[in-house]
């Protein structure tokens, strides 16, 4: 079963996945897909508020980051890692439990791109946007590190993010029962 989405002015048909018997949804990935990536990181930047940094978690989150940043002509955007990496200091982190990861994760803030968000605007952006959880554990990333949050910005709001006020995104992704049919 495929869901089919014109997203940014481009189409494409996502597959439609189980989470559980009850609950299926559309499988948005925009690995590998240069054209719809840059195509979305423009109308993004379009609706962006002002901001000093992106900032996004890993891992489908990062080629919007980048393509943001680079459209935008930033030199720098910043990424939560889902673990820490030996290169990392002064490290910390904040739990996150995601719809598409079975398990709790954590997310990861090297102590450097930590210093950068201090006193800054943060733009908050990734992929897809379902019951927030990402969301809010960059948004904790973001107050430990001492930044502002100025925006949160996603492709798609799935389910329950279509109705955040605080969300800016480009189109709506339904959920699915086990029939391929929309539930919400």
């Amino acid at each position: 079963m495929k869901y089919p989405m014109t997203i940014a002015g481009l189409h494409r048909e996502l597959p439609i996945c189980r989470v559980n018997d009850e609950l299926y949804i559309g499988a948005f990935v925009i690995f590998g897909d240069c054209e719809l990536t840059q195509a979305c990181a423009a109308e993004l930047l379009k609706k962006a508020p002002a901001y000093d940094y992106i900032l996004t978690a890993e891992s489908k989150g990062i080629p919007l980051a980048y393509e943001m940043a680079r459209q935008a002509g930033d030199a720098k955007w910043l990424l939560a890692r889902k673990g820490p990496k030996l290169y990392m200091q002064n490290i910390f982190g904040v739990e996150v439990k995601s719809i598409t990861t079975a398990a709790v994760q954590k997310l990861y803030l090297d102590g450097a791109d930590a210093a950068l968000m201090r006193g800054k605007r943060i733009l908050i952006v990734d992929d897809v946007i379902s019951t927030g959880e990402s969301l809010r554990a960059l948004e904790q990333l973001v107050e430990q590190a001492g930044g502002e949050v100025c925006g949160r910005m996603a492709i798609l709001a799935e389910g329950d993010a279509q109705s955040r006020e605080d969300l800016i995104y480009l189109e709506k992704l339904p959920v699915f029962n086990a029939k391929g049919e929309v539930i919400g």
